[in-house]
């Protein structure tokens, strides 16, 4: 991890910060998420193993107790056990605080004298949510709320621990202000074929800095799960659809047996038809297509700039652009 620590950590890892550990028994699967205002939370912070549980150790960050925690849990101490055992023989515990959980959902926490006000912590059934320097009891409170009401609905873990840190941190989170920020959430998943890791990490996202990281952990989660909503649907239609294909028309791979495209009904709608004229149109040119990968359909600037050049060297360039030109006269 040294590598990748900001310069301006020292000998001691401090990370004042809320989190949440938690695991669903109807899948086997154990989290935590964290958020706080020092960049890089997801290196220090969040401890997770499959099939074992998970752990959040913050405030004077002792990392070890990450592993060693996990460890004791799969040997079948239970996690207060664990931590009592854990604490015991650390002289720094009332610096620390730490929340475990193992996947029958029994968890154990601990808060020392040492982090600073507000400090606390709280757990319910499958979880467990601890913070320091808060603006009050009400974040703990709201992370809680928000897990308790996912309880059962069928959602992957993942994406009801982001949705519990975001309501934490609506209701005003790390109290302090003006800092860099960061939030992560690691997720494991012991069943067979769900990981492509031996590990069995399946969500492991640590936004090191961001103005607002936890819509970013949002916005990056619901991107590569492909979540509804993460973007906007639709068939494109307008000027630009008609231009491209006047181009390709030109060009001779868009309805090359007809001499003038005349424009109508459906003229302006980016389809299928129009879709596999671009692609014929890079392929010729040696762009990627959709069998290396590319998007189907893709018109993007260097697709726009061979389109011209390709027009140049037929001789056909001057005419479509005053036909291109009279289309995109602005009359408002």
């Amino acid at each position: 991890m040294e590598a990748q620590e900001p310069a301006a950590w020292g000998d001691e890892l401090v990370f004042h910060t809320f989190s949440m550990v938690a695991v669903d028994p109807a899948t086997g699967e154990s989290g935590a998420t964290v958020t706080t205002r020092v960049p890089c939370v997801g290196n220090g912070v969040p401890w997770v193993r499959a099939g074992v549980g998970a752990v959040a150790t913050q405030a004077s960050t002792r990392t070890a107790y990450g592993d060693e925690l996990l460890d004791m849990l799969e040997r079948g101490m239970s996690p207060q056990q664990a931590l009592e055992q854990a604490t015991a023989s650390d002289e720094q515990a009332e610096r620390r605080q730490v929340g475990v959980i193992a996947l029958d959902g029994s968890s154990a926490q601990h808060t020392g004298t040492g982090p600073g006000a507000w400090a606390g912590h709280r757990a319910g059934t499958n979880y467990a949510t601890q913070g320091n320097v808060l603006v009050g009891p009400e974040v703990l409170a709201a992370v809680a709320a928000s897990f308790e009401a996912s309880e059962g609905s069928g959602r992957h873990l993942a994406d009801r621990l982001i949705d519990a840190l975001a309501a934490g941190q609506a209701v005003g989170g790390d109290r302090r202000v003006g800092r860099l920020q960061s939030a992560a959430v690691v997720v494991a998943d012991p069943r067979e074929g769900r990981s492509r890791r031996a590990d069995g990490l399946t969500v492991n996202i640590n936004v090191c800095e961001h103005t607002t990281p936890v819509a970013e952990l949002r916005r990056i989660y619901a991107t590569i799960s492909g979540t509804l909503g993460f973007r906007t649907l639709e068939q494109y239609s307008g000027n630009d659809v008609w231009q491209v294909k006047l181009i390709l028309h030109a060009l001779g791979f868009y309805r090359s047996d007809t001499e003038t495209l005349e424009r109508g009904r459906g003229s302006q709608f980016y389809d299928d038809e129009i879709v596999s004229a671009v692609d014929a149109f890079r392929a010729e040119l040696g762009l990627s297509t959709s069998s290396s990968g590319t998007p189907r359909g893709l018109v993007d600037t260097a697709t726009i700039e061979a389109m011209w050049t390709a027009l140049e060297a037929a001789g056909k360039a001057v005419e479509l652009r005053e036909t291109i030109r009279a289309l995109t006269a602005v009359r408002r």
